[in-house]
């Protein structure tokens, strides 16, 4: 596969283990205490009753509604699917989400309730969560979800490799799988709560953006810490620089440990301030969410009825 000339232009002109090191030891390291600060400080800030309603219709839009058990059937993913679309059958202003996000062997029930509508079809891919298989079986899962529909692609990184500083093969099966994806989005999970401190999230971010990520990721929402907001704002940072340095946008995907409407407004309140307007749209930025949805939901409806309404009234996901 051929990079972008624009991500090129911040690489080495010969890309190895040895390059790719001394790459990203030029990335800035990361003020933990300023994160932990400035997180605080924007997570303080309130928003007006007539701003709230839109903030959460948008957070709808922005979620990549999800099943990843060992449970999922083809009934549960239809039944996903049909929420997915209609969130809430009452209320005909509630937009869809943006996308279903499914196990590969799900995708093609996915596309098939889907079908006709905006939502998108999602498919973790690269031997999710642990990430651990041979590239060729990795690049071969991801030929065969996008041959069955899936929009967008969800691949985990070797964290063993990164943190083993074989930089090189984490950067070559991004390339390799985001040459699989053909037309389809990739989105790079990083997961952080592996990477052991917020500079190895910083040189992870750069690397998979740099090797063609077209969203990055914060977990699997397997293990924890899942999302978190400094985590998050320091993913959305590299994202800045990595846009100032080549002119290419970059999504963002905070996915795990996010379930309740006050904390979805806590990450919209980071990413305006962070990249603003431009990346505020689900073209640019998604939540992982399983039990959000109904919470905002609620929420929804109190703001609009004035009644507190309970989660018996909305579908199980």
């Amino acid at each position: 596969m051929t990079l972008a000339t624009q991500r090129t232009s911040i690489l080495p002109d010969r890309i190895t283990t040895a390059s790719l090191r001394s790459f990203l030891g030029g990335v800035p390291s990361v003020d933990d205490v300023g994160a932990q600060e400035r997180v605080a400080s924007l997570t303080t800030r309130s928003i007006k009753r007539e701003s709230k309603l839109e903030a959460l219709k948008l957070i709808i839009r922005m979620m990549d509604l999800t099943t990843l058990e060992g449970q999922d059937t083809a009934g549960k993913v239809a039944q996903m699917s049909a929420k997915a679309m209609r969130p809430d059958p009452l209320d005909p202003e509630i937009p869809s989400t943006a996308a279903v996000c499914v196990y590969p062997n799900m995708v093609k029930y996915a596309v098939q309730a889907t079908e006709g509508s905006s939502v998108k079809v999602a498919s973790v891919a690269t031997y999710f969560p642990s990430g651990l298989a041979d590239t060729d079986l990795k690049v071969e899962e991801t030929s065969r979800v996008v041959a069955e529909g899936a929009d967008e692609v969800d691949m985990v990184i070797d964290r063993g490799a990164f943190l083993a500083g074989d930089y090189f093969k984490v950067f070559d099966e991004i390339r390799r799988v985001k040459d699989a994806c053909g037309e389809a989005h990739l989105k790079v999970i990083l997961e952080t709560g592996e990477l052991g401190n917020l500079d190895n999230v910083r040189r992870a971010s750069m690397l998979a953006m740099a090797a063609g990520g077209d969203f990055i990721k914060t977990s699997t929402g397997k293990i924890q810490p899942a999302a978190t907001l400094p985590v998050t704002l320091i993913m959305l940072e590299s994202i800045r620089d990595f846009f100032d340095a080549t002119g290419v946008m970059v999504g963002m995907k905070p996915a795990g440990g996010i379930r309740t409407s006050k904390d979805a407004i806590k990450y919209l309140v980071v990413l305006n301030e962070t990249l603003g307007r431009d990346w505020m749209t689900p073209d640019w930025f998604r939540y992982g969410a399983s039990s959000l949805l109904n919470d905002v939901l609620m929420q929804v409806r109190w703001l609009k009825t004035g009644r507190y309404w309970s989660s018996d009234y909305f579908t199980k996901d």
